[in-house]
Formats: C-alpha cells, sequence, structure tokens
C-alpha cells in the first residue's frame, strides 16, 4: 500500500488491529511518507519511559516535553543522512563502526573526524565509537586548553602571571564549570571583576580624600562606631524614659525597674538571668537626665558600657560621671560622614584584596589577555558542537528503532520476547506475576480514563528504601481469577533493572479476568451473601445468647424449699434410632418422588441433565456473556493516555495474548499426605453421602424394571394418567 508517497509500505495485524510494518531501513528512510493516519501513536511523553531519558530529551526539539510525529520524521531524516546504511540503526547497538559514517556527506565526514578526535583525546585506538565514549565530557576535555565552551581555567594559561589572575578572579566573583569538570571564569566574570577593582579603588580614594572628616577616630573609627551601636538602642530607650518621666511624674514608677520585677526572679540562678536583666532599663530613670557612666549602669550592660567609656567617652569628656543626651548626640554626629562614605561603597567584590593589590591588579591590565584566552576557546565552539552531535548520534543510534517499534507500530509490545518501552517491570502478587505494569503520572487522570479500558487493574503505591521518595504503577492482570486480590493488600515489584520495590494496593478497577472467572462469579457473589447472612445471624445469635446468659447470672436464686432441680432425661437410644429409620423412609420416599415425577412428565434421567446444564447457563450465561464482550475490548489505550499519550489507534488486549502478560503459578501433583489437613466437619460429612444415596437411589429406581420398582401402585397411576391425557 501506498500512503502519501510513491513508497510501498507492508502491513500485517498485530494485537487485533491492522498496523504498518516497520522492518527494514528502507521503511526509516521514507517514515516521512507514511500518513500520519497511519501511525500508533501521535505523541508520547517524554518522561516516565524505560528508554534512555537523555535520548527523549535530544528528540525534544521544541521542549514541550512530549516527542511528537515531526520530531521523529525529522530525526530519521539525519540519521539516514549521516548513516550510509539506514539497515544499521535495525540493530540498536551503542557503537558506529567509522565505516558506517557517510562520509559523501558534509555533516557524516564532520561527525566522523570529531569521533576520531574524541578517541584521540581520551587516548583510545580503535575504529569505533561508543556511547560509553562520549558520555564522560570531562575525560574527552580533561587534556585540553580549550573545549568551545567560552569558559578558561588555569590549565588554560601559559603564563604564570596569568594562572593566578585567574585563580584571583575565581576567588573573588566565584566559577563556572568548564567541560573538562575544573572550575573557570567568562566573559562576565572577568569584566564584572574589573568593574569591581575599578569601582573599590574610587571608593577607597574618595574616603583617603576627605580622611579627617570621614575618620573621625582615625584608625579606630570603625571600632568606635562598632562600640556606639552595641549600646545605641539602650542609651535612646534611657534618655526617652527620663523624657516621659518629666512629662508624667506619676510614670516614674512604671517607667523604673521595679522591686516586684527584680523579686520574680530573685529565686533563680541571677547569673544565669542575664537575658531577663537586660531588657531593664540601662539605668535608673532620673529627673537630670543623665546617664551613670559608674556602678548604677545594668549589670547587663556594665562590659558594653565600659567598653564605650573607654573608647569614646574618656577621650571626649574626660572624668566624666555621667552622659547627657546632648553629648550623646553629638558622638553619634561625628559618625554621619562616615556613615554616608560607607553606605556608597562599591567593589565589595574585591574588598578582600585590599586597595594596594586591586590597584596593582589594574595597573598591570592583564584584562586583555584574559579575554583573548576566552576568544581562543570559543574559537573551538563549532568542534565542541560537533562533539554534542556525536552524542546525540549515537544516542539516536542505538534507541531511535526501540521508540519507532513502540511508536509507530507497538511491536514491541505484542512481541513475547521484548517489553514496551512503557512497561516498567513486574507485579508479584496472589500467584502470579503481572508484567503489564505501567508509571502512573496523574491518578487523577486515572481514575477518568482507565475505567473504560475494560481493564482489571491494580494500583499500587510502591516504596524501596534504596531509591528516594515512592511512585504509583498500574498493574494489570490479564489471566487467571481475582483470587485474595484486595486494597491494602502488599506485593513486591521489580523494575526493569532488577530493583524490588515494595508495593501496596490502594485501589482496584474491576472488570472480568477471563470467561472461567465470569462463569464462577455468580456462585461467589451467592456464596458471599450466604455467608453474609450466616455471620449476620450467628452474631445475632451470638448477642441473644449472651444476654441470656447474663440474665441468668444476675438472676440466680437458690431453688425454693421442697422443690426438685430440674433433671435433664438420660440419652434414649432408641429415639435416636427412630430418627435413622425416619431419615431412610424420607429417602424412599424422596426417591419415588422424583420417580414419580419422571414418569408423570414422560422424562428420561438425561432430560434432567440437560435441564440442570440449562439452569447453570441461566444463571452464569449472562456473567459470561458481558464478560466475552469485555474481554475482547480490552484495550490498554485508555490508560496510556492518562498517562500524557496520544494514542491514534486501540492497544488491544485479548485472552490469548492476555495469557502472556500474566504469569499463574503451576504446581505438581503431590502425593504425600498432609499431616495438618482439616477435617471436614460431621455435618458436611453427613450432607456429602446423603446427596450420594440420593442419587444411588435415583439412578437404582431407573435401573429396576417397572414391575420390581418401589412404591408401583403410584407409578402406574403416574402412567395411566399420562396415557389417558394422550389418549385425549
Amino acid at each position: 500500500m501506498k500512503s502519501n508517497g510513491n513508497y510501498d509500505w507492508k502491513f500485517s495485524t498485530v494485537g487485533g488491529v491492522t498496523r504498518v510494518n516497520i522492518e527494514s531501513g528502507q521503511d526509516i528512510l521514507h517514515l516521512d511518507e507514511l500518513d500520519r493516519k497511519l501511525w500508533t501513536a501521535l505523541s508520547c511523553p517524554l518522561k516516565g519511559l524505560e528508554i534512555d531519558e537523555k535520548t527523549m530529551t535530544m528528540l525534544d526539539t521544541n521542549g514541550d516535553g512530549k516527542i511528537h510525529i515531526e520530531e521523529i520524521v525529522a530525526a530519521s531524516k539525519w540519521l539516514t543522512k549521516v548513516i550510509n546504511d539506514p539497515e544499521l540503526l535495525l540493530k540498536r547497538e551503542a557503537f558506529i563502526p567509522f565505516s558506517a559514517f557517510n562520509t559523501n556527506d558534509e555533516e557524516g565526514a564532520h561527525l566522523l573526524e570529531t569521533s576520531k578526535q574524541i578517541l584521540e583525546n581520551l587516548g583510545l585506538e580503535k575504529n569505533e565509537i561508543s556511547v560509553a565514549d562520549v558520555s564522560d565530557s570531562i575525560a574527552i576535555f580533561a587534556k585540553t586548553r580549550f573545549n568551545g565552551d567560552g569558559i578558561i581555567t588555569e590549565n588554560s594559561a601559559d603564563d604564570e602571571a596569568v594562572k593566578a589572575l585567574i585563580k584571583t578572579v575565581i576567588d573573588c566573583m566565584g566559577s563556572v564549570t568548564d567541560r573538562s569538570g575544573d572550575p573557570g571564569i567568562d566573559t562576565d566574570k572577568i569584566e564584572a571583576f574589573y568593574t569591581a577593582l575599578a569601582d573599590f579603588k574610587a571608593w577607597k580614594e574618595a574616603g583617603d580624600a576627605d580622611k579627617d572628616n570621614v575618620f573621625p577616630y582615625g584608625d579606630d573609627t570603625a571600632a568606635v562606631l562598632a562600640a556606639c551601636m552595641a549600646v545605641k538602642d539602650k542609651i535612646d530607650d534611657f534618655f526617652m524614659r527620663c523624657k516621659l518621666a518629666s512629662f508624667n511624674a506619676d510614670s516614674a514608677s512604671v517607667l523604673d525597674v521595679s522591686s516586684a520585677k527584680i523579686g520574680e526572679i530573685s529565686g533563680n540562678n541571677l547569673a544565669a538571668s542575664t537575658d531577663e536583666i537586660a531588657t531593664y532599663p540601662l539605668a535608673r530613670v532620673n529627673a537630670e537626665h543623665k546617664l551613670p557612666l559608674g556602678k548604677e549602669v545594668n549589670p547587663a550592660w556594665a562590659g558594653a558600657m565600659a567598653a564605650l567609656k573607654a573608647l569614646v567617652i574618656d577621650k571626649e569628656f574626660k572624668k566624666a560621671e555621667y552622659l547627657t543626651e546632648e553629648q550623646w548626640a553629638g558622638i553619634m554626629a561625628k559618625f554621619n560622614a562616615y556613615n554616608a562614605w560607607m553606605g556608597a561603597k562599591a567593589g565589595a567584590a574585591v574588598e578582600g584584596l585590599g586597595y594596594d593589590t586591586a590597584k596593582t591588579i589594574l595597573e598591570e591590565n592583564k584584562k586583555d589577555a584574559l579575554l583573548d584566552l576566552i576568544a581562543q576557546d570559543k574559537a573551538l565552539e563549532a568542534k565542541s558542537n560537533a562533539i554534542d552531535q556525536v552524542d546525540k548520534l549515537l544516542h539516536l543510534y542505538r534507541d531511535f528503532y526501540t521508540l519507532l517499534t513502540n511508536f509507530v507500530t507497538f511491536s514491541d509490545f505484542y512481541s513475547p520476547e521484548k517489553r514496551a518501552i512503557f512497561q516498567a517491570g513486574t507485579l508479584y502478587i496472589d500467584e502470579r506475576a503481572c508484567d503489564l505494569c505501567v508509571k502512573v503520572n496523574d491518578m487523577g487522570a486515572q481514575g477518568t480514563m482507565a475505567p473504560l479500558s475494560n481493564m482489571y487493574i491494580l494500583y499500587c503505591d510502591c516504596t524501596c528504601k534504596s531509591k528516594p521518595g515512592s511512585m504509583t504503577i498500574a498493574a494489570v492482570v490479564t489471566d487467571g481469577d481475582v483470587g485474595a486480590i484486595m486494597v491494602g493488600k502488599h506485593a513486591v515489584f521489580y523494575d526493569r533493572d532488577g530493583l524490588g520495590w515494595n508495593a501496596t494496593v490502594t485501589k482496584i478497577i474491576e472488570n472480568p479476568i477471563s470467561i472461567r472467572q465470569a462463569f464462577w462469579s455468580p456462585y461467589r457473589k451467592m456464596a458471599r451473601s450466604v455467608e453474609d447472612m450466616i455471620n449476620k445471624r450467628a452474631a445475632e445469635k451470638d448477642a441473644k445468647v449472651m444476654a441470656d446468659a447474663n440474665s441468668k447470672i444476675d438472676n440466680a436464686n437458690l431453688p425454693a424449699d421442697g422443690q426438685k432441680a430440674e433433671v435433664k432425661p438420660p440419652f434414649d437410644i432408641a429415639k435416636f434410632a427412630g430418627i435413622f429409620a425416619a431419615i431412610g423412609l424420607a429417602l424412599g420416599l424422596v426417591a419415588s418422588a422424583i420417580g414419580g415425577l419422571f414418569a408423570w412428565l414422560g422424562l428420561h434421567w438425561y432430560h434432567w441433565v440437560i435441564m440442570f446444564a440449562a439452569i447453570i447457563l441461566i444463571i452464569s450465561g449472562p456473567a459470561m456473556i458481558m464478560a466475552w464482550l469485555k474481554l475482547r475490548k480490552r484495550n490498554l489505550a485508555p490508560v496510556l493516555n492518562a498517562n500524557g499519550w496520544a494514542l491514534n489507534q486501540r492497544i488491544l488486549v485479548n485472552t490469548k495474548f492476555g495469557a502472556t502478560l500474566t504469569g499463574i503459578a503451576k504446581y505438581p501433583i503431590v502425593k504425600t499426605k498432609d499431616p495438618f489437613t482439616m477435617k471436614a466437619p460431621w455435618w458436611k460429612k453427613m450432607l456429602r453421602w446423603l446427596f450420594l444415596l440420593i442419587c444411588l437411589c435415583v439412578a437404582v429406581y431407573f435401573i429396576l424394571p417397572k414391575d420390581m420398582r418401589p412404591f408401583k401402585s403410584c407409578c402406574q397411576k403416574a402412567e395411566v394418567e399420562v396415557v389417558e391425557e394422550t389418549a385425549e
């Protein structure tokens, strides 16, 4: 069949749906001619699949997180252009021999030369290049000065002074990682470094130009300001309390520290209560608005005040015993110019170098030397990008055909010896192995779409000690019976790498699993209903018995005088024999009644077999028909759609194929006797023998000649009535 071109496509029926075959290099070469309506999938998610995510990222050229038909077609055109034989893509090999490059194509020849250069950088001599060879870019560029990424390292320079300068830039401005794996710098780091040097130098020189004003305490200015700032808030608080006390004399006691407040902590270890004491006022509030500088200061602040006194107050106001608010304001005003200069600080990133070093680096002006190294590195950008293209080529060479068989045809899914890229592993639960397990990305979407699949699906939360986080899988049960599967049941999930995960069933979407399971389902439901009814009645009976017993215990009295206690009658063997005689008579009557009914209806034994089969069919038939209708429509597409796939066709899972996706445990016949086998209760044995006895009586009745049958008169009467009705 031809589609959108002259290429003759081959088709086959896979999974009950007709699909195009992708089984040759020519099929890949002409992939752009395949009608989009014939593709199994229109798009698939980038993540959560059992295929190298790096390969999928390389295919996702528009960066939307999905792979579309256009991106696959573009990749096929590029691959078949740079590779001389598209048949090689079917091998799914992780290496490319040099003979496979299409040297007649300019890009193909360039990729071959780049591949040889990579091996040379790695110190390898061989005629092929593999994914492993290009996976470690650090090893590729470890011995090279330049690698085309626009980043230089200390190894990029030959001059020792330039090497030291590169290290200085890294120390001040931070680094960017070079392709070799070493820390390096780029153009932005260099420009920022020299800008910071110039700004820092100008700022420092501006302060030195007005030294007397900016540095009121000389080289100690920063230390003096720190001492002032340590107590500034507390001193300002003290003077404000004094002002409020002058404004309202009645508030003095409230503004000052009270004896009661000190009394609250007096029972504690006061040495350990420094934080609490520090919240008290700096000194006692007074009408003179003077801050004492001696022992009257809050002991929690004594050290800080002593430092302030030694650095500032003793120099400004010799032998002063008090500090006024005006004096304090004057001290703080002296730092205005210094604070303004510090607020205008620039080039803080290089401040650690010091003014002299910064000035020297600026004067040496090796900026151009650094930028020249950057230019030399960028000159190899095209070559470096070619290495990335070789990496892309190797990944697509290995994985592209795998993607096609899971995107265009789904042949990997229907192949017994392979697994589809969406099959995450195997779930072991209830004596079965479920191979159709899909990672779940969105449980909300699954809840909407998955019921439309007509599949029996187990949703399990999985955790693994060796991997952080958890994941959710949807495991499809495609063969066998429901068994003991229920929400909350624990299982074990093995991913494609063989790693075991603890799994717990959190949700079940119930649908028929097989015709056999559907046949027995009505009887199981009936048995569950009967069991529930029996349990309910038993519980009610137990409750009643317990209530009666408790009542009798509570109301127990000794028997009245003259009355005899009730005596149970002894076991009567004659009565027991009579019961069995009655049972035998009943069996005879049942057999005669069945025989009379057969004779009256003119039926033979095989008619009753047919009637029994009809009853079974009436009970199980509807369930089996519904199961058959659903099983033939089992479709994986809704489950995948909920995971982000855009599927163009149904992904049917019929009963024959489903049997290959779920493995059921099979045991050999064991001849040894189980010593712990539970014995059947007596009433079950009695019912079993009773049923066999009835069957035997019926069989004997039909085997004997009519004149020898028991209850002959009854049978003859029935036969006469049948004859008369026939004559009429």
